[in-house]
């Protein structure tokens, strides 16, 4: 049974860090990529960056213009089937709950359908 497990959440002052972590397990999961969403009160889920599968051979990580400059993805070179989102200069838009998940596209990574498998999320919330 595959499963997601965010952790790391948490209360943080604007400016201040947070690293979650996203661990996956249930199957071998070196060629799926995996990805952040968050999804803030009262909005739609969005997505925010993604580890994903190159060439068969090595992970990139993507991100949306709004946190490529203050987030960070990485992904454990092991076994892969654990993930993390550092999270610097945070602001208080960056307040929602905060979801890992998977798919075995390679050739995209935002788009929300594409992903089979989901975690239960974790709350960030910053405060001004």
């Amino acid at each position: 049974q595959v499963q997601l497990v965010e952790s790391g959440g948490g209360l943080v002052q604007a400016g201040g860090s947070l690293r979650l972590s996203c661990a996956a397990s249930g199957r071998t999961f070196s060629g799926y990529s995996l990805a952040w969403f968050r999804q803030a009160a009262g909005k739609e889920r969005e997505f925010i960056g993604a580890s994903r599968w190159l060439n068969g051979r090595t992970y990139i990580s993507d991100y949306v213009d709004s946190v490529k400059d203050r987030f960070t993805i990485d992904r454990d070179s092991a076994k892969y089937t654990t993930m993390y989102l550092q999270m610097n200069n945070l602001k208080v838009e960056d307040t929602a709950v905060y979801y890992c998940a998977a798919t075995l596209r390679y050739d995209r990574s935002g788009v929300i359908t594409d992903y089979a498998y989901w975690g239960r999320g974790t709350q960030v919330t910053v405060s001004s």
